[in-house]
C-alpha cells in the first residue's frame, strides 16, 4: 500500500514539474526567449609561435568583437601550465562568443568582418575546431 501511495504521489509530482517546467527544465517565462548560441572556436598554428599567437588573438579582437547579437566575448591563447588529464591541450588559440540567440550567430557567420578575419588568417591555420552549442540565460 505505502509503495501504491508513493507512485501515485510520484506520478503527480512528476506531472506538476512537467507541466510548469516542461522537458528543457526551463519556466514557461524562460521558454519564451530564444537560447543563447556559445560559440567556441579552437585554432591550431602551423607554427605555434608567441608571436603567431598573439598576431591571431589581435585579429580576433579586431574582426570579431562586437558583433550584433554578442552576449559575451573573449579570445586568448592556450593556458599551458593548466595540464589535468582532462584538458585538450590540441590548440594554440581560443575564441569564445555567446550570442543572444540562434539569428544573430547565422547573421555572424556571414558578416563582411568575420569573412574577412578567415580569409586574412586561414594561412597560419593548421586546423580549426568549432562547438556551438545552445546555452541557458
Amino acid at each position: 500500500m505505502r509503495f501504491r501511495i508513493f507512485s501515485v504521489s510520484f506520478v503527480i509530482a512528476l506531472a506538476v514539474c512537467v507541466t510548469k517546467y516542461g522537458f528543457t527544465g526551463r519556466s514557461n517565462a524562460a521558454a519564451d526567449k530564444p537560447m543563447m548560441v556559445s560559440h567556441d572556436v579552437f585554432f591550431s598554428l602551423k607554427e605555434g609561435t608567441a608571436e603567431n599567437k598573439k598576431t591571431l588573438v589581435e585579429a580576433c579582437h579586431k574582426f570579431l568583437k562586437g558583433h550584433p547579437g554578442e552576449v559575451f566575448y573573449s579570445a586568448g591563447v592556450l593556458a599551458e601550465d593548466l595540464k589535468r588529464p582532462v584538458n585538450d591541450l590540441n590548440f594554440d588559440v581560443a575564441l569564445h562568443i555567446v550570442f543572444s540567440d540562434k539569428a544573430s550567430q547565422d547573421k555572424y557567420q556571414d558578416a563582411p568582418r568575420h569573412l574577412e578575419f578567415i580569409e586574412k588568417n586561414k594561412a597560419m591555420w593548421k586546423s580549426v575546431r568549432v562547438f556551438d552549442s545552445y546555452v541557458s540565460r
